[in-house]
C-alpha cells in the first residue's frame, strides 16, 4: 500500500472576503484538500477562524476540510467543528498530553478523521504512542515552521522527523506545513511526506495550478524512486 499525495492549499493565504470562490478555485486547479488554520490567539498569538466560518464554507464546497487546530483546548472544538462540517481534525500534541485518547475518541465518534501536530521543538518520539494506540490518529502533521503565522521560511532540519516517521510507519499519512513550495517540496517529498500544505507559494503564484501540479509530481516521483 502506497500513501497517496494530497495537496492542501492553506486557505489562510486566500482572500477571506471571497472564501467560497477561493475554495472552488483551488479544487478546480487540482487541490485534494483545503487546509483550514484555526487559531485561538492563546496557543498561538494570531486569531483566525472558528466553527462558524467552517460551517459557512461547507455550504459552498464538498471538499475535504483539513482543519489544523492551533488552540489551547482542542477538546472544546470537537463538537462545534463536527457540526460545522469539518472533515479532518488535527490537534496539537503539546496541549493534549493528558487527554489525547479522549480527543481522538471524540473526533472519531463525530465522524471526523483525527490527526496530531507537533511544533518544531517537540521530539518526534512523543507522537509514536498516538500512532501505535488501539485507537490511533490517522495522520501526523510535522510543522516545518513555528505555528501561528503564514509566510515563514521552511526549516529543513524538520525533515529528520519526517524520515523517522516514514521509516517507522510506512502507511501513515504524514503532513508537512510551513514554507512549502517548488523550492522546498523535493526535500519534504524525499523524506517521506505525502500530505503537503502550501499557502503563499500557491496563492501568490501567477499559475497556482502549475504549483499544485509540481508539488504532486514531486511527492509521486519520490515514492516511485523508493
Amino acid at each position: 500500500m502506497v500513501v497517496t499525495a494530497k495537496i492542501a492549499p492553506s486557505m489562510l493565504s486566500s482572500d477571506f472576503a471571497n472564501l467560497a470562490s477561493e475554495a472552488e478555485r483551488m479544487i478546480r486547479l487540482g487541490a485534494d484538500w483545503l487546509h483550514m488554520d484555526i487559531m485561538d490567539g492563546h496557543f498561538v498569538p494570531n486569531l483566525t477562524i472558528g466553527a462558524p466560518v467552517i460551517e459557512s464554507l461547507r455550504k459552498h464546497t464538498k471538499a475535504y476540510l483539513d482543519c489544523h487546530l492551533m488552540v489551547t483546548n482542542p477538546i472544546d472544538y470537537v463538537e462545534p467543528l463536527a457540526k460545522a462540517g469539518a472533515s479532518g481534525f488535527t490537534f496539537h500534541l503539546e496541549v493534549s498530553k493528558e487527554n489525547w485518547k479522549e480527543i481522538i475518541q471524540g473526533i472519531k465518534l463525530k465522524g471526523m478523521r483525527p490527526g496530531v501536530a507537533l511544533k518544531p521543538g517537540t521530539p518526534i518520539e512523543e507522537v509514536y504512542p498516538l500512532v501505535e494506540s488501539e485507537n490511533p490518529v490517522e495522520m501526523v502533521l510535522v510543522m516545518t515552521v513555528e505555528p501561528g503565522f503564514g509566510g515563514q521560511k521552511f526549516m529543513p532540519e524538520m525533515m529528520d522527523k519526517v524520515r523517522a516517521l516514514r521509516k517507522k510507519f510506512p502507511h501513515l499519512d504524514i503532513e508537512v506545513d510551513g514554507g512549502l513550495g517548488p523550492s522546498t517540496i523535493d526535500a519534504a517529498a524525499a523524506a517521506g511526506a505525502n500530505c503537503i500544505v502550501a499557502g503563499s507559494s500557491v496563492f501568490g503564484a501567477e499559475e497556482p495550478a502549475q504549483v499544485i501540479s509540481a508539488l504532486r509530481k514531486s511527492v509521486e516521483g519520490a515514492q516511485q524512486s523508493k
